[in-house]
């Protein structure tokens, strides 16, 4: 069986920046554990999996390197530059998620592409848990939780770039992962995102943690468009605006690779 794979560099337009993902486009659906086998020998931040619904749209289906993931914003938007690149006319893509529900992705100003997601809510945490209080060499000044992490708050960028997480420690809080964030210097917020009970280390760009983080900051700013950095060692930037429930979140994108892979009938 031989299956169309393209990886892609997410949320900048230079090559070896941003956020990696492959995307595998399927005429039918693959048992996950299999999806799971070419997630993990990718060994991505992200491998998303798209086949085309009764609907015209398409479903979609995202996995780590360890595990399927609910909802992925980076893979999300190479999957729509894919798609964006084959049907060159089409100015839309209607997406299906079981986390997320429907949403829709569209061709955006400069070359960008727009994804329209729903908010995700947050809550204020009055007592931190001992694995994120040892979990990073900075104590944050406020704490926050949503359903996808842990969200701490701090006091400038150059704290955020500094902190150093035990990655062990912050393991034990999965299925939650840990986001860092601060007002920017040169951007209106900053953050950075560890998840080593979901994927990885550090990751580069995390686009659907800033469906909370949007709402955080837009509260905070008194604005409602902003400009993020995800200030990873590859960084990335992303255009955020919340408007009613929603988060739109827009970004470039460029291609590394398009290739074949070769899977086994039998796998």
């Amino acid at each position: 069986m031989k299956l169309p794979i393209y990886q892609v560099d997410a949320f900048t337009n230079e090559i070896f920046k941003g956020n990696y993902a492959a995307v595998v486009l399927l005429e039918d659906w693959l048992p996950a554990s299999l999806m799971q086998a070419i997630a993990t020998e990718n060994n991505l931040s992200e491998t998303a999996f798209v086949a085309a619904n009764a609907n015209g749209g398409f479903g979609i289906r995202w996995f780590s390197p360890i595990t399927e993931i609910a909802f992925c914003g980076h893979a999300t938007l190479a999957s729509a530059f894919v798609l964006f690149n084959r049907f060159a006319q089409q100015q839309q893509i209607d997406f299906h998620a079981d986390a997320v529900g429907a949403f829709t992705v569209r061709r955006g100003r400069d070359g960008m592409i727009e994804m329209d997601f729903p908010q995700r809510d947050i809550e204020p945490v009055d007592e931190m848990p001992d694995e994120l209080t040892r979990g990073l060499s900075i104590a944050p000044k406020e704490v926050f939780v949503c359903q996808q992490a842990f969200i701490a708050l701090y006091e400038s960028e150059e704290q955020v770039r500094a902190v150093v997480p035990d990655l062990a420690l912050i393991a034990r809080l999965g299925p939650r992962d840990v986001v860092v964030t601060a007002r920017g210097e040169r951007h209106d917020f900053v953050s950075r995102y560890f998840w080593p009970a979901n994927g990885g280390d550090e990751d580069p760009v995390t686009g659907s943690i800033h469906t909370a983080l949007t709402p955080l900051w837009a509260a905070r700013l008194g604005k409602t468009k902003l400009l993020a950095l995800q200030a990873s060692r590859r960084s990335g930037v992303l255009h955020c605006e919340l408007e009613a429930g929603r988060v739109r979140i827009s970004g470039h994108a460029v291609q590394y690779m398009e290739g074949v892979i070769e899977v086994p009938e039998a796998a």
